[in-house]
């Protein structure tokens, strides 16, 4: 058998790359004659660079930026072509506030990555958005590529209060917004109120932050405020739309990058994975995408997760044969303390069931 193996990263645990090598290892185990196939995968958030350099290759340029709450944060950027990809949750990442100071949180690092691309040669600039820990607006972004207004743009969200005027700069850079997400900025929907608590904001603060982010809207341009993906990454889509990015699925631009479509047709199973696989997964998440991939090529796919909340009626919505927990299967001890080799385990029980 082709087995295609193209998970995403188990969060906290394993990166994509690790988890797919994993699997590999423990599907060997007990079906050495398979051939297999290792395409990792990201949809914009954490290893996203990592991921497409896999696959493309390129040149990693290593720079240091501001993190969200102001310290000298280490990142790498991508250029291939012309082309340069960042990834935010780099300069901006939830593991880099542990949910403090959440409304003090800003994404002037990710412009400077922009600006780094940019001084870098690259034609055109791809921002992978996901998992990041601020809800600015992308107000520090717009601040490290030049803009300027009548309050600070780099002090978070919770400088954006009494904001009346922005200034955007004009950019002469393609720029690309890499996101699954589909919230607007602002509203019962938006960047605040869906994704906020994720972050670290209190509930009674909800309010305030949603309103200081339609504050930015109304100082720049509220049409934009309401495009879908405004809201991804805290607001950071809506600043790369206020300069003129456009927007394409990061599962969808990682998949074409690992000719992902073409490689299913040859295989005979498809199998991906995350850290959690629910119903939240239809929401541009790795295994969803990795579905349809696998069902236009008419493909079973299956999940190994490190917790699935998915009943069966759920799962065949989403395109998925079957999935396996790895806490289900080894214990939630063993899950974690040594998720790499759990997941081996976890790999080599489902080529039980599905090698020949």
């Amino acid at each position: 058998m082709r087995i295609l193996v193209a998970p995403d990263k188990f969060a906290g645990t394993l990166t994509a790359v690790e988890a797919a090598d994993a699997i590999a290892a423990g599907w060997r185990r007990r079906a050495p004659e398979d051939e297999i196939d290792l395409a990792p995968m990201a949809d914009g958030g954490p290893g996203f660079v990592d991921v497409l350099h896999a696959s493309l290759g390129g040149d990693l340029l290593a720079v240091t930026v501001r993190g969200p709450l102001g310290e000298p944060t280490p990142a790498t950027l991508l250029v291939r072509d012309g082309t340069a990809y960042v990834e935010s949750a780099q300069a901006c990442g939830l593991h880099l506030t542990d949910k403090e100071r959440p409304e003090d949180a800003s994404t002037y690092g990710v412009g400077e990555l922009v600006r780094a691309a940019i001084d870098a040669g690259a034609r055109r600039v791809v921002v992978g958005l996901g998992g990041s820990g601020t809800s600015d607006g992308g107000a520090g972004l717009l601040a490290a590529l030049g803009a300027t207004a009548d309050v600070p743009l780099d002090a978070g969200v919770a400088g954006l209060a009494g904001v009346t005027r922005v200034d955007v700069p004009a950019i002469d850079v393609e720029l690309v917004a890499a996101s699954d997400v589909d919230n607007p900025l602002t509203g019962l929907f938006g960047a605040a109120k869906v994704f906020g608590p994720q972050k670290g904001i209190a509930e009674d603060r909800l309010p305030a932050v949603d309103g200081w982010l339609q504050d930015l809207a109304a100082a720049t341009d509220r049409k934009v405020a309401l495009a879908d993906g405004a809201g991804a990454a805290g607001g950071l889509g809506f600043a790369l739309l206020l300069l003129g990015a456009t927007r394409e699925p990061g599962i969808g631009l990682v998949a074409a990058a690992h000719r992902l479509a073409e490689r299913a047709r040859v295989a005979d199973l498809v199998l991906t994975g995350e850290g959690a696989f629910d119903y939240s997964s239809r929401a541009g998440k790795v295994p969803y995408g990795v579905a349809e991939v696998a069902a236009e090529a008419l493909r079973p796919c299956v999940v190994l997760a490190g917790q699935v909340h998915v009943g069966s009626r759920e799962m065949r919505a989403l395109g998925i044969e079957s999935a396996y927990s790895l806490v289900d299967a080894v214990g939630e001890d063993r899950a974690f303390a040594d998720p790499a080799g759990a997941l081996a385990d976890l790999a080599e029980r489902v080529a039980r069931t599905w090698s020949r």
